[in-house]
């Protein structure tokens, strides 16, 4: 359930780049003036999850996914519906903002269920469905538009999304810890799946109602009464305070603006050297995305074993059924070591990468490049979000907000920029130059290992004082 709402996002954003210029005709307008609608998704893209992420993290997961999929289906009716260039640029802002909250969900329900020392293949499942959608996005988008017009992408993301949310409603039960504790403590209505809930009626009417409601009442008593408030988006940006997350925030983001820079690009370049249409060039984004799923569905794996050869290296026991104790244990180098042989390879092919464009080879050596890329600079930050999650695990949610907002804003920049590097210093400088930028700032993994463990425990028992 948690990839698949994951995907939701990403898709959204990119099954529309197909169909920028048949809505600029239909309604009248530019393609500059439709280009804005991108722009105002990923400015709500950035700062909807810093309000779900909280709110998820205080009233819940299902409440915070209920809402945002809800707000999402209403916005993705009226696009469908709407023709008009206003109503477009509000409804894209809706949906976005409907939408974007899932990453931060998502990652706290793996939270939620996995242990740190098996965290690292729940995450590369989740990785998975959020890499796909860059993938599938313009390729759907694409050939729905061509058979059915450009409405059909909106009603095709009703479908998906309202196909996930009645099974997410009828049967997942809330995850949150805030709210349930390890499942032992009982939830409120709200927190509770509709089948739950009927099934609960149900035994009252069977005459059951004195031994549930006493059964409820002493389960009650137990469960610490619980304010909620209006989410507050300020706690993400508190984080990003953290010396630690900070780091981390840091270079993660760096990373993505590589993978960014190399996605936005590909459509314009691949059209200018080898004179494609929409439609190959959405399958051209199938090699890139084949290696960021294989890297999220991969480093899972890799994140597992690497954890428990430095549990069995340094004498630490790994507790499976209350989870570890991580202030004893040195999570950073866990997470970080499998990062340092991929961003070296990846960058080696980001280079190959811009000077094979420059050349302008057969179309084969940039799209195995691509996956060579996919594969090593997404799986290094979708490792360093297993990280994030791992630093902040009572509000991962609010923590991988944060993630979000930091990363959506140095990749706007990116995909703002990168077209004027290439016209001003070509292709192959241009990727030069990013690979150069993030080879430059490596050392930052390396302080990170290095003091991560000591400014996180500064902070925890700041916690703890306050």
């Amino acid at each position: 359930m948690a990839s698949v709402a994951c995907f939701v996002p990403p898709m959204s954003a990119n099954i529309y780049y197909p169909v920028l210029a048949p809505i600029a005709d239909d309604l009248g307008v530019s393609v500059a003036l439709v280009n804005l609608t991108v722009t105002s998704y990923m400015i709500l893209q950035a700062i909807s999850p810093t309000i779900f992420g909280d709110f998820g993290d205080m009233a819940g997961r299902r409440p915070a996914f209920l809402v945002a999929f809800s707000i999402y289906l209403v916005a993705c009716i009226g696009l469908a519906l709407q023709r008009n260039y206003a109503a477009l640029l509000v409804l894209r802002m809706l949906q976005s903002g409907g939408s974007s909250g899932a990453i931060a969900l998502g990652f706290a329900m793996v939270a939620d269920i996995s242990m740190s020392s098996e965290r690292g293949k729940y995450m590369g499942i989740v990785g998975a469905g959020i890499n796909v959608g860059p993938t599938i996005g313009p390729v759907l988008g694409g050939v729905l538009t061509q058979y059915f017009g450009w409405a059909s992408i909106f009603w095709f993301c009703v479908v998906l999304v309202g196909l996930w949310l009645i099974p997410y409603a009828l049967f997942t039960p809330e995850t949150c810890r805030n709210v349930v504790g390890n499942g032992s403590l009982p939830a409120q209505p709200w927190n509770r799946p509709v089948v739950d809930l009927i099934r609960r009626r149900r035994r009252r009417r069977a005459n059951n109602t004195n031994a549930l409601s006493r059964s409820e009442s002493t389960a009650t008593e137990a469960q610490p009464k619980r304010k909620l408030r209006f989410p507050n988006p300020i706690r993400s940006v508190k984080i990003i305070f953290e010396k630690e997350m900070g780091v981390v925030l840091a270079y993660n983001s760096l990373l993505y603006v590589a993978f960014i820079c190399v996605a936005a690009t590909l459509g314009t370049l691949f059209r200018e050297i080898y004179g494609f249409n929409d439609l190959e060039l959405g399958l051209c984004y199938l090699p890139y995305g084949a290696g960021c799923v294989v890297a999220s569905l991969g480093q899972g794996y890799v994140l597992d074993w690497n954890y428990r050869r430095i549990a069995r290296k340094i004498g630490f026991t790994i507790d499976r059924r209350r989870g570890d104790d991580l202030s004893k244990f040195p999570i950073e180098k866990a997470r970080l070591q499998p990062v340092y042989p991929a961003v070296l390879v990846g960058l080696i092919a980001l280079v190959a990468y811009g000077w094979v464009l420059q050349i302008e080879t057969s179309v084969a050596a940039p799209l195995v490049l691509q996956s060579v890329i996919g594969l090593t600079i997404t799986g290094s930050f979708s490792i360093m979000n297993t990280l994030i999650v791992d630093l902040f695990p009572d509000a991962p949610a609010t923590a991988t907000a944060a993630n979000n907002l930091v990363r959506c804003a140095l990749g706007a920049v990116g995909t703002a920029v990168i077209e004027y590097m290439i016209a001003g210093m070509g292709r192959g400088w241009s990727f030069t130059f990013l690979a150069a930028l993030c080879a430059v700032l490596s050392p930052m993994l390396f302080v990170i290992v290095k003091k991560g463990p000591t400014w996180r425990n500064e902070r925890r028992t700041r916690e703890d004082a306050s």
